[in-house]
């Protein structure tokens, strides 16, 4: 099968895929290696184009994302990531384990707790909703605050910006952007202005505006914990269901916990799909793409839309593709210049949770094995993963 095409399926609110796609990893690497020739400046476009109506409500709030980190693609990338970069040093990662080992392991307590008392848990609310969001922001020197609301925003975030909301929807979801953003403009003029190391007065140091640093921090707050608890969410629903061939028991070990992330990485990681636009007429894949072609880069196994049929030599429901191994998942994170800076911390944050959820909740099964599942452009996992005593 054909490592690209041009999708001409229905999908969510619209008519067809408006991408030319690319499954081949060696394509997408290359792609994604190729920053001259294939820009990022699409990768945060709104799937779905606000309306008039959706674009005051932004309007209003003083909502601004020029171009900083993920869709920049001028000079002023590579400074910039540097300074975001000395927040996620392998150093300070590894430095960190013992506090998400800790909080990992209190939310799991409390979640046995829950199953015990209750003969239920929704472990995505249990155990891979808040850890992430506390160790993110206490790695960028940020406070821990508001956790629910940041919760709420980051969902609706990605719906508006990857999703096909109705019109109805699409008000709603920008009036939570709104509500957002004005939280995090109050939050980088109060961190701007502290004389204590955070990533927004290294920012405002490194000379960027209030407006920039407002883009920066509006996808960042997001990305840094949503798509972890997306993984940890889909890993904790496969292990449930016992479809990867390791047993809850087997996961209380460190090893097969990571083994078992590492092969939903892999397969279906929270992040399968990507953008690109051509920035000028190029060759690839032996093919000409005309500038201003937009392109979807297949990172990972993407289970939601009509153009994901396996396009790799065993199909989806192989016991090779459903068996945990060496399967390579360099891509999960992307590849090149704007390759996700926080990927060591995501896996090790999504092995330690699962490990000590398996560790702490004994034999459980899964409560309802066909959950309602995040099924946007560039971001999967199930909503719930409810399990009961086995």
């Amino acid at each position: 099968m054909s490592a690209v095409t041009t999708a001409e399926v229905g999908l969510p609110g619209s008519g067809r895929c408006p991408y030319l796609v690319f499954r081949n990893p060696d394509t997408v690497r290359e792609v994604l290696h190729r920053p001259q020739d294939f820009s990022p400046a699409n990768a945060l476009l709104a799937v779905t184009p606000l309306s008039g109506q959706a674009l005051r409500i932004l309007q209003k709030a003083r909502f601004a994302l020029p171009p900083i980190l993920a869709s920049n693609d001028t000079e002023t990338h590579a400074g910039i990531r540097k300074v975001v970069a000395g927040f996620f040093t392998p150093a300070k990662v590894a430095a960190k384990e013992p506090r998400i080992r800790g909080l990992a392991r209190e939310s799991a307590a409390r979640a046995a707790q829950r199953l015990a008392s209750e003969g239920s848990v929704d472990l995505v609310k249990a155990v891979a909703a808040n850890p992430p969001a506390v160790v993110m922001l206490e790695m960028l020197g940020l406070p821990v605050r508001d956790l629910p609301a940041l919760k709420a925003w980051s969902l609706d975030s990605l719906e508006l910006f990857w999703g096909w909301p109705d019109a109805e929807r699409q008000l709603e979801l920008a009036h939570s952007a709104a509500d957002f953003y004005r939280w995090l403009r109050e939050l980088v003029l109060e961190f701007v202005a502290s004389p204590d190391p955070n990533l927004f007065n290294a920012l405002s140091r490194h000379a960027l505006s209030t407006a920039e640093i407002c883009s920066l921090g509006y996808f960042l707050l997001i990305a840094g914990q949503e798509t972890t608890t997306q993984l940890i969410s889909t890993t904790l629903f496969r292990l449930a269901e016992g479809s990867r061939g390791i047993s809850w028991s087997e996961a209380a070990s460190g090893m097969k916990a990571r083994d078992l992330v590492r092969h939903v990485l892999a397969t279906e990681s929270s992040v399968p799909t990507w953008r690109r636009v051509a920035n000028q007429d190029t060759f690839l894949d032996g093919r000409t793409i005309p500038a201003g072609e937009e392109i979807l880069l297949e990172l990972t196994g993407n289970h939601g839309f009509p153009w994901a049929e396996p396009t790799v030599a065993e199909p989806a429901d192989s016991e090779a593709t459903n068996r945990p191994g060496p399967t390579p998942y360099g891509l999960a994170f992307g590849s090149g210049i704007h390759r996700c800076l926080g990927a060591k911390l995501a896996e090790l944050e999504a092995a330690v949770v699962v490990h000590e959820t398996a560790a702490a909740l004994k034999g459980v099964r899964l409560q309802d094995s066909n959950p309602d599942w995040i099924r946007l452009l560039s971001f999967q996992a199930p909503r719930t993963v409810v399990v009961e005593p086995g």
